[in-house]
């Protein structure tokens, strides 16, 4: 038969036990816890409210500013623009809409967002385009991608 500690070696680690666990009570309402027990970190992805509210402060009512194109457009979107000479690519036109309309921005799982854009135009029928944005909250929201309809 294996031999057993005494009983009294049991109720001194109970004590001890119940001691170090009153001992972090204390300590925890106190304010002075130990460290925080670390969580699985979460990505951070903008929300489609925030997506929508980003395109309607880009795009304004006639256009994204100077500004807007140079620090809110992504690096390769901005080269095309520039590039591109007889029309304005992040507007899918050749000269200044009269209004521009952001409609509910859409998410997608894969990181992206897209919203359909409205320009309206003092001749002519209404036009629409879709501007894609980047959903990683790690980086700054930018205008990833514009598809012109039509």
């Amino acid at each position: 038969m294996p031999k057993r500690a005494p009983l009294s070696a049991y109720r001194s680690r109970a004590a001890r036990v119940t001691a170090g666990c009153a001992l972090a009570l204390a300590l925890s309402t106190a304010g002075i816890a130990g460290p925080a027990p670390v969580a699985a970190a979460q990505p951070k992805y903008y929300t489609a409210a925030q997506v929508h509210s980003f395109l309607v402060k880009f795009y304004g009512q006639h256009g994204p500013s100077a500004y807007d194109r140079v620090h809110k457009v992504d690096a390769e979107l901005r080269k095309t623009a520039v590039a591109t000479k007889n029309r304005d690519v992040l507007l899918c036109a050749r000269s200044t809409p009269r209004q521009i309309v952001i409609s509910k921005a859409t998410i997608e799982p894969a990181g992206m967002a897209w919203s359909t854009v409205t320009t309206r135009w003092k001749a002519g029928p209404d036009k629409h385009f879709t501007a894609y944005v980047g959903l990683k909250g790690s980086l700054p929201m930018k205008l990833y991608d514009v598809t012109c309809d039509g």
